[in-house]
This record gives C-alpha cells, sequence and structure tokens, in this order.
C-alpha cells in the first residue's frame, strides 16, 4: 500500500466513524449464508430454477427474478452445448407472459421470442437481411416455425409470413422411441474418470433422449443406423457399439472430446 493509499484508507474510515457506520460494513459486507461456492458467478441451482420455471411457471419466475434480477438473462446448458435462456424456454412452450415479464425485466430478445409473440415486422426484418436464419434452430433444436406455431392465434401472421416464404419445416422434432427403441439403447453409460461419470439414455414421452441424471432431458436426431446426436448440439456424434441388438457401449465424441462408456444397466 502506497502512503497516499494508507491516507485515503485512514480518511474514509475517519468519514465512516463521523456517519455512524458500523465497523463491519467500513471493512467489507458481512458474507450470507446463502452465498454459493459459485460466487461472483450465479448459482447454478437459481439459474437452473428459472430456467425451467420459464417453460411454465410464472410465479416462480417472479419470485426468482424479483429476488434476482440478474436471472432475467440466465441461461442453461442442457448438455453438450445446448444452450437455453430464460426467454428462450418461454419463446418455444408459447408462454407469452413469462417471455413478456422477462424482456420487462432485462431479457434480451431473439428472433425467436419475436416470432411467438407475433411480431412479424421484427422476424421479416431478420429474414431479409439474412435469410439463411431461418434454418437457424433455437435450444433444443426447435425451428423458428415451431416457436411462431407456439404463440398461437396472436403469432399468426408470423407463422404465414414463414410459410408463404420458406415453406413448411420438415426438420424431424426427435428420433421416435418404443420399447424396441428403449431395449436397443436404454440404460445408464458409465465413462472412466476421477470422478466416474454418467449418461442415462431412454425413451420418454415418446422420443430417444439422452442426459445426465436418472431421466435424461435431450432429445436426438439419428444420422445413420445407431449414431445420433442431440437436437441442441448437431455437431456432437453419439455412436452405440451394438452386440447382439442390445447396445454394449456409447462413444460420444464433442471437439477436443472423444469417450467411450460402458453401458452398466439394461
Amino acid at each position: 500500500m502506497t502512503m497516499q493509499e494508507a491516507i485515503d484508507r485512514r480518511r474514509f474510515l475517519a468519514s465512516a466513524a463521523v456517519l455512524g457506520v458500523p465497523l463491519a460494513h467500513r471493512l467489507g459486507p458481512v458474507q450470507s449464508a446463502a452465498v454459493s461456492d459459485h460466487f461472483p458467478r450465479n448459482d447454478p441451482e437459481r439459474v437452473a430454477s428459472v430456467v425451467g420455471a420459464s417453460h411454465g411457471n410464472v410465479d416462480r419466475v417472479r419470485q426468482l427474478v424479483s429476488e434476482q434480477p440478474a436471472l432475467a438473462k440466465a441461461s442453461w446448458d442442457w448438455g453438450f452445448g445446448d444452450w437455453e435462456t430464460a426467454l428462450g424456454a418461454a419463446s418455444h412452450t408459447g408462454r407469452r407472459e413469462i417471455a413478456e415479464y422477462l424482456i420487462g425485466h432485462g431479457a434480451r430478445p431473439t428472433v425467436f421470442s419475436s416470432a411467438m409473440l407475433g411480431d412479424v415486422d421484427t422476424v421479416r426484418a431478420f429474414l431479409v437481411r439474412s435469410p439463411t436464419l431461418v434454418s437457424l434452430h433455437g435450444p433444443h433444436g426447435i425451428s423458428l416455425i415451431r416457436h411462431a406455431r407456439a404463440g398461437g392465434a396472436e403469432a399468426e401472421a408470423v407463422l404465414d409470413y414463414l410459410l408463404s416464404e420458406f415453406g413448411e419445416d420438415d426438420i424431424p422434432f426427435g428420433f421416435p422411441g418404443n420399447d424396441a427403441v428403449d431395449a436397443r439403447y436404454g440404460g445408464r453409460y458409465r465413462f472412466d474418470g476421477d470422478p466416474a461419470r454418467e449418461l442415462s439414455v431412454g425413451v420418454r414421452n415418446g422420443w430417444l433422449m439422452i442426459g445426465a441424471g436418472a431421466e435424461p432431458s435431450s432429445r436426438v436426431l439419428r444420422l445413420s443406423r445407431d449414431t445420433f446426436h442431440p437436437t441442441g448440439a448437431p455437431g456432437v456424434r453419439l455412436r452405440f457399439e451394438i452386440a447382439d441388438g442390445r447396445a454394449q457401449a456409447l462413444h460420444v465424441e464433442d471437439g477436443p472430446v472423444s469417450l467411450a462408456g460402458l453401458r452398466v444397466t439394461a
């Protein structure tokens, strides 16, 4: 500390004493028990909560954002780089009230939110400038046309514009699953390491899905037999090693990451 810095500090502490500022506030804030281990980054659990709630729970969204306004802009990686903002969640599920609340509290509008909200002038401006944006997919690989459909009657003008200018969206939503698909691929796959990691694969709501935890959350698209990619991460490769009609291992290729995991449960 320089002599000038020492003088400035003494002057600050003296002023604080005159103004009656408590000692703890003169020397720094008292650490709250609620401070996350990730501080100063946002608590991942709260980020996941607000993005999850933005799919349909407006009261929870209001509570979280009122407590911590920065969460209006929060973004969550569902796996393999499938990033979704709170506004993105509200947009592809057609939750107008949540979307408008988030935008009103600092969320950044996108062409996807504009499509769901029925802002045809904004969507048209984007696509006149860059027509290839019509093939740019949002979180989970959900297309612009699906966002417009999620907006219902209030987004009909956007849907009509997209269909008239670009035609129907023919990209599949995912890979349909049934008992046979689940028997072939479903289960937990363990990847060696310290600590060891696991991915779950299974059929949920009629779709083959993959993810961390007991309930996989990311749909997949098939590239060729036994090779897939997550819908929200087209650059990732998921290659299943099959023997006797059942997957024995899963190979994951994601840029510099290349892993092989053994199937540990059927």
